[in-house]
């Protein structure tokens, strides 16, 4: 079995933590705020980053998501989306290429046998437009 990198745990428990926040309706900093042991540094800087720039995260989805209302995604998809573009926007230390491959790891473990499709189609588009 393969290792799993550091960042790549970082990117499950934000998704696992982000899942929580929206079915409970919640900021995900009040069920950051709850945990008993935080979790890692690069899971907060996640949570926090679409936390504050959820609008605009929101906006660039929607822009990308043709045919697609942010409200009907997948609840999984969703949020994949919003770390992905969250990474993009605020980690430059990050290649593309990684955030694109671990949205779409995510997105096909997590989700639908097409969501790794889905999420990659729009993650291509929105990487062009934030970071070229």
């Amino acid at each position: 079995m393969m290792e799993t990198s550091p960042r790549h745990q970082a990117r499950e428990r934000a998704l696992s933590l982000m899942y929580e926040a929206e079915l409970k309706g919640n900021p995900p900093s009040e069920i950051l705020g709850a945990l008993m042991v935080p979790p890692d540094p690069y899971t907060v800087e996640l949570l926090t980053a679409v936390e504050e720039r959820q609008a605009e995260i929101d906006e660039f989805i929607d822009s990308a998501a043709i045919g697609w209302d942010l409200a009907r995604m997948a609840v999984v998809d969703r949020n994949v989306l919003r770390l992905a573009v969250a990474e993009l926007l605020g980690s430059s230390e990050v290649p593309t290429a990684v955030i694109l491959n671990e949205a779409v790891e995510l997105a096909s473990g997590y989700s639908t046998d097409d969501s790794g499709r889905f999420v990659n189609g729009i993650l291509s588009t929105l990487a062009t437009r934030i970071r070229d």
